[in-house]
């Protein structure tokens, strides 16, 4: 997993690939000592690395062919490279693209040449290969074409926008995957294997898996810093998330009258109280509160706490705000009073405000799951060929406008983030999703 150290490693002429493969140091990090040691210990990638899989294939019919391997940080790409030399008994070289230039590369092709008047074959590992220039892609070609070296590249880019046509033509782009809470658990076991148990509560080991948004090496390294703590008692979800986060400054509010009457007036309009909400806001601007204070909090009420009930309430806010910064005091105040006052009539709903904590919630725990491949777009040839945009229906050509299709990602069920309120606007918006709601049932069968 140390791909660093691999590239160190080759500024001395590459190794036979059997060196490559010994134990790491007791004092090493512990995502290198966990590496694996086979392309069987690879956790996550077994539609590659099994024996259905592209390299398993290749690996039991003992030939490599150049390949991409593209992927999310953290999913194994250097380890898997370095063990396919192992698995094939060939020499290993490696470069980083982001440390390298054409002299480094001269020369690993050079040993490369010598290698092969040997009989020794070279698989040559490029990582961050997207990072060299479309010369320096070309400069690949030649040495692939004859077999001096066989390529396996590394890559978080998409290869379509990335890397030359002409390279791609000539290695198979194989899609390495984000790593899943069982791969992840899996990389934990290992782990309290080497070093005992971790010193959290099986909640905050839910969260510290989750935390690792599907990066092993990122998941490894928290896991090291809890070992290295020594911790007295296990922690809980909270306490892990003080440890493993940077703290954030907490804001001196030595200005107590004012967060009150913010407050009263925040809960006033909550409550539909025009002259409440009216008296807490006269009491603020009087006392030399800056009106434009004022109004971003209007503002942000009238999202959080009217939303969609009635779709106006932001617009006359900010229109208020507008006129305000146009008329200046005291006259532009008059504005400010008539927003207050259409915040604290209008219908009320937080649908809005509950949805977004709901879905950014998700967001968090779910990390970077993929859309279904259906609603990608497909501008390149490769992306095509893997199914981005195939069967996509377009709703306009629909009788009603409206396909019905599943946007969700295939490893996550359809959410109900967003529950409009039967009030004001939001009575029609609830009207249009059960349509919808009973149409997607009509077409899916159910």
């Amino acid at each position: 997993m140390d791909a660093m150290a691999d590239l160190f490693a080759d500024d001395l002429p590459a190794q036979p690939a059997s060196s490559r493969s010994e134990p790491a140091r007791a004092d090493a990090p512990l995502a290198d000592r966990l590496r694996p040691q086979n392309l069987g210990e690879v956790i996550g990638q077994e539609h590659l690395t099994g024996p259905e899989g592209a390299i398993g294939r290749m690996v039991a019919a003992g030939r490599l062919s150049s390949m991409v391997l593209w992927g999310p940080p953290g999913t194994g790409k250097t380890s898997i490279a370095r063990l396919l030399a192992d698995a094939v008994g060939m020499r290993f070289a490696a470069v980083s693209a982001v440390f390298s230039g054409v002299a480094d590369l001269r020369k690993v092709f050079a040993e490369a040449d010598t290698a092969a008047k040997a009989g020794q074959r070279t698989l040559l590992f490029v990582d961050e290969i997207h990072r060299f220039n479309r010369a320096q892609q070309d400069g690949f070609l030649p040495y692939v074409e004859r077999g001096t070296v066989t390529l396996v590249g590394a890559t978080t880019e998409n290869p379509s926008f990335e890397l030359n046509a002409a390279l791609l033509s000539r290695a198979q782009v194989l899609i390495l995957h984000r790593l899943d809470a069982v791969a992840l658990e899996a990389l934990l076991a290992r782990a309290e294997g080497l070093e005992g148990p971790l010193p959290v509560t099986p909640e905050a080991r839910e969260a510290l898996v989750a935390s690792a948004d599907g990066d092993g090496r990122f998941l490894l390294n928290q896991a090291e810093t809890l070992y290295a703590a020594k911790l007295p008692e296990p922690l809980d979800p909270a306490a892990l998330g003080q440890f493993l986060q940077r703290r954030v400054a907490v804001y001196d509010k030595d200005r107590e009258g004012h967060y009150n009457l913010i407050s009263a007036l925040h809960k006033s309009l909550r409550g539909s109280d025009p002259q409440a909400a009216l008296y807490y806001m006269a009491r603020m601007l009087t006392a030399g509160e800056e009106p434009l204070y004022v109004l971003r909090r209007l503002v942000r009420f009238a999202s959080e706490d009217v939303g969609l009930a009635d779709p106006q309430a932001l617009v006359q806010c900010l229109a208020a705000k507008d006129a305000y910064e146009f008329l200046g005091s005291p006259e532009g105040e008059l504005a400010i009073v008539q927003a207050c006052l259409y915040l604290a009539t209008a219908p009320k709903s937080n649908a809005a405000y509950v949805a977004q904590k709901a879905a950014f919630k998700s967001a968090r725990e779910t990390g970077s799951l993929m859309p279904p491949p259906s609603i990608l777009n497909a501008p390149t040839k490769l992306m095509k060929e893997i199914g981005y945009g195939k069967d996509y229906a377009y709703d306009h050509d629909t009788d009603d406008g409206f396909s019905g299709a599943d946007y969700w990602p295939e490893e996550m069920q359809p959410q109900a983030y967003y529950r409009p309120v039967p009030r004001g606007f939001e009575r029609q918006v609830i009207e249009r999703m059960e349509w919808w709601d009973k149409k997607r049932r009509e077409r899916r069968g159910g």
